[in-house]
C-alpha cells in the first residue's frame, strides 16, 4: 500500500523564531517549491535567475532569505531594492513583506509613479530597510538625491520579463549601474526569453538559473479556443461569443487603453456587469475596480496587460483576448494566470487575419494549439435563448413544493404521443408570442454577478444545507434554502388547486392586499386580444404565504366599484425587481427602499418576493420614483435593477 505523501514543512528551513511566528500569523503552513529552492542559495549569497509561474509564492521566496538572514536590522539605510513593473504589484509586494517582517523590526515602503513625492521622500528619510518601487519613480528619487543607494546590497527584479517588455530597459540599466558593485541579484521571471538571459549575464556575476513551473506550464493545463474572425466589428463579435460561452467571470485583455474603455462600454450597454482598468484611471478609481475584482463582485474586467499586473485573477474562470497579444510571451502570461489550484480555466482569443502570424508563433514556441472555432451561428444563439428561458423556469420553481398529483400528471404528459405539442401550447399561453420574454431572460443572465470567493453565513430565516455547511460536491454552488413549514405547504397546495379551478365570484383571489381577481384580470387581457405576457408582466400563482406590507389595514381596491378594471389599472401599477429570496431579499428590505423613496404606507398595495424576483404593486404615479430609487442598490453581490411591468394591449 502506497503511503500518503507528506507535504513539505517550513521546519526544513533554518528560520528564526520571529519569522516562523510571522508565517504562522499569515496562515502559511507549507512552503512552495520555489520557496524551498531559493532560500539556501540566496542565503549563501548566490546570484539567482528564477523561472517560476505567476502566483507560486515568489514574493515570500525572495522575502524569506532577505528578512530572515540577509538584512542587518540595525542598519539605517536601504539595503534591499525590489523593482516591479506596476504600482499595484509594488504595493502588493510591500504589504506582503511587511507582514513577513512584522516580528523582525524590518521596515519596507513602496514608491511609484502617480503618487505625491513628498510622502515618499519622508518615508525614505525616516530609514527603511526595503524599498519596493517602479523603475521610473525609483530612478527619479535616485536622480534627485532623495534615495541613498550606497548601502543597497540586494537587488530583486520581480516579473523581470514584464519589466523589459514594457520598455524599462534603459531605466533598469541606469538603476543597476548606480548600485554598489558587490551587490547580490535575485531575478524572478515567468519566462526566460533571450533578453532576460542577456541581462542576467551582463548584470550578475556567475548567475545560477533555477527553473521551476513556468506560465507556459500553467497555460498548457487549460482549454484554449480561438475564434477566427474576418475583419469587422470585433466588439460586436465579442458580445456574440459571450452570449454563447457565458463565462462566469473573466478578464478581457485589450492592447490599448482606449480600446479597454470602448469594450467595457459596449458590454455595459448590452447589460453585462463590466468595468475597465488602464493607466489613465485615477488611483482611487483603480483601487475601487481592483477591490471589486478581488472580492468577486465584478463579472468582466477589461484591462491592458500593464494594468492587470499585480491583480490576482486566478479565481476567474476565463481569460479572453479581445486583442491578440503582440508577442507570444504575452499570450503565455495572460492565459497562464487562470486555472490554478485545481480550478478549471478557459482561454478565448479573437483572431483576425493580422493575428494569424502571432497565433502560429504561439503554437510553434509553446506547443499550445487552440481549438479553432467560428462565430456562433443563428442556431447557437437561438439555443442560448432557449436555455435562458429554461433557466428562468428552473429558478422560478426551484424552491417551491410540487404537489404529487402535479408530478404524476407531468410524468404522464411526457410519455404522451403529443407531449411536445401540448407543452409547446402551454408555454405559448404562459410566456406569450412577443420577443420580450427571451429578452428579459437574457438580461437576467447577463446581469448575474460571479460567485464570490468567500461564502457568507446564512441568515436566521434560512436553513443551512449540507452545501452551506461546507460539504459541497465539486462544481456545485451552495445555496441557502428558505424554511417552509407544513401549514404553508398545505396552504400553497390549496392556492394551486384554486388557480387550476379558476376564479370564483364568491371568493375573489387576493393580490398583495388588494382584492383584484386574478382570473378576471386574465380574462380581461384575453378579451382585449392580448392573452400573452412578457416576463415582467407575468405573475406567479398567488400563495397563502405571500409577503405583504405590515402597515395595510384595508385593501386599496375595496372601495372601487366592482368590474371597473380600467380605473384600477390606471391607479395601480406593478414594478419588477431582478432579485428575490435566493438573493436573501426580505420584505423589510423592500419596504425600507420604498420609505427611503418618500412613499407613504397608503401608496403600497402589495409586495411579493419570489425565488429570483420581486413584484411591487403601488400607485401608478409613484412608479418612476421607485424605479429610480431602487435601481443600483446592492443585495450581497447582486446589483438591483427595477423596471415598470408594462401591460400591453
Amino acid at each position: 500500500m502506497t503511503e500518503p505523501i507528506t507535504p513539505p514543512s517550513f521546519d526544513q528551513l533554518p528560520l528564526n523564531p520571529e519569522t516562523r511566528k510571522a508565517l504562522a500569523a499569515m496562515g502559511y503552513e507549507h512552503p512552495t517549491p520555489v520557496q524551498i529552492s531559493v532560500y539556501e542559495p540566496a542565503v549563501r549569497g548566490k546570484n539567482l535567475v528564477v523561472q517560476a509561474r505567476t502566483g507560486t509564492g515568489k514574493t515570500t521566496a525572495f522575502g524569506l532569505p532577505l528578512i530572515d538572514a540577509l538584512i542587518r536590522k540595525n542598519g539605517t539605510k536601504t539595503q534591499v531594492l525590489i523593482l516591479t513593473p506596476t504600482r499595484e504589484l509594488a504595493l502588493q509586494v510591500s504589504a506582503e513583506l511587511e507582514k513577513l517582517a512584522q516580528f523582525r523590526g524590518i521596515r519596507a515602503t513602496a514608491i511609484y509613479g502617480g503618487a505625491p513625492m513628498a510622502p515618499q521622500i519622508e518615508a525614505l528619510k525616516s530609514g527603511v530597510h526595503i524599498v519596493v518601487g517602479t523603475p521610473g519613480r525609483v530612478l527619479d528619487h535616485i536622480s534627485r538625491g532623495t534615495f541613498d543607494v550606497s548601502e543597497t546590497k540586494f537587488l530583486v527584479l520581480d516579473e523581470a520579463d514584464e519589466l523589459l517588455s514594457m520598455g524599462f530597459a534603459k531605466e533598469l540599466t541606469a538603476i543597476v549601474d548606480s548600485l554598489p558593485k558587490d551587490r547580490q541579484g535575485l531575478f524572478f521571471s515567468a519566462t526566460i526569453p533571450p533578453d532576460i538571459e542577456r541581462l542576467a549575464r551582463d548584470k550578475l556575476r556567475d548567475p545560477e538559473f533555477v527553473t521551476l513551473s513556468s506560465d507556459q506550464v500553467g497555460a498548457l493545463t487549460i482549454q484554449h479556443n480561438a475564434y477566427m474572425l474576418a475583419s469587422g466589428d470585433k466588439r460586436r463579435d465579442l458580445v456574440r461569443i459571450l452570449e454563447v460561452e457565458n463565462p462566469e467571470s473573466a478578464v478581457i485583455f485589450c492592447n490599448t487603453r482606449d480600446e479597454t474603455e470602448r469594450v467595457a462600454e459596449v458590454l455595459k450597454a448590452q447589460g453585462f456587469d463590466a468595468d475597465w482598468l488602464n493607466g489613465d484611471l485615477e488611483q482611487k478609481e483603480r483601487e475601487r475596480v481592483m477591490g471589486r475584482i478581488r472580492e468577486g463582485k465584478l463579472r468582466f474586467l477589461v484591462a491592458t496587460d500593464v494594468a492587470a499586473r499585480g491583480i490576482d485573477i486566478s479565481h476567474l474562470t476565463h481569460v479572453i483576448n479581445h486583442d491578440f497579444p503582440d508577442h507570444s510571451e504575452g499570450y503565455v502570461h495572460r492565459t497562464g494566470r487562470t486555472g490554478r489550484a485545481g480550478r478549471t480555466g478557459t482561454a478565448i482569443s479573437l483572431v483576425t487575419p493580422k493575428d494569424v502570424g502571432n497565433l502560429y508563433l504561439v503554437r510553434l514556441l509553446y506547443k499550445i494549439r487552440p481549438f479553432e472555432r467560428t462565430l456562433p451561428s443563428v442556431g447557437e444563439l437561438k439555443a442560448r435563448a432557449e436555455l435562458d428561458v429554461l433557466q428562468f423556469f428552473q429558478e422560478a420553481f426551484a424552491s417551491r413544493e410540487t404537489h404529487p398529483d402535479d408530478l404524476a400528471m407531468a410524468r404522464r404528459l411526457m410519455t404522451h404521443a403529443s407531449a411536445e405539442h401540448i407543452i409547446g401550447g402551454l408555454l405559448r399561453d404562459h410566456l406569450g408570442a412577443r420577443p420580450e420574454a427571451t429578452t428579459h431572460a437574457a438580461a437576467a443572465r447577463r446581469s448575474k454577478n460571479p460567485t464570490p470567493p468567500a461564502t457568507e453565513e446564512p441568515r436566521a430565516h434560512q436553513v443551512a444545507t449540507p452545501a452551506a455547511r461546507g460539504r459541497v460536491p465539486p462544481g456545485r454552488s451552495a445555496q441557502p434554502v428558505r424554511k417552509v413549514d407544513e401549514p404553508a405547504r398545505s396552504g400553497g397546495d390549496e392556492a394551486r388547486r384554486r388557480a387550476a379551478e379558476g376564479p370564483s365570484s364568491e371568493s375573489p383571489r387576493t393580490l398583495g392586499t388588494g382584492q383584484v381577481p386574478q382570473g378576471a384580470r386574465a380574462r380581461a387581457r384575453v378579451g382585449r386580444g392580448a392573452p400573452h405576457a412578457s416576463y415582467t408582466e407575468w405573475e406567479p400563482p398567488l400563495e397563502t404565504d405571500d409577503d405583504r406590507p405590515i402597515w395595510r389595514e384595508a385593501p386599496r381596491e375595496a372601495s372601487r366599484p366592482s368590474g371597473d378594471e380600467s380605473s384600477a389599472a390606471d391607479a395601480t401599477a406593478h414594478v419588477f425587481i431582478n432579485v428575490g429570496k435566493r438573493d436573501r431579499v426580505h420584505p423589510s428590505d423592500v419596504e425600507q427602499w420604498l420609505v427611503d423613496a418618500g412613499l407613504t404606507r397608503d401608496d403600497i398595495a402589495g409586495i411579493r418576493v419570489r425565488d429570483r424576483m420581486t413584484f411591487i404593486d403601488l400607485r401608478n404615479d409613484h412608479v418612476d420614483r421607485v424605479v429610480t430609487a431602487v435601481t443600483g442598490k446592492q443585495i450581497g453581490t447582486r446589483t438591483v435593477n427595477a423596471e415598470r411591468a408594462r401591460v400591453r394591449t
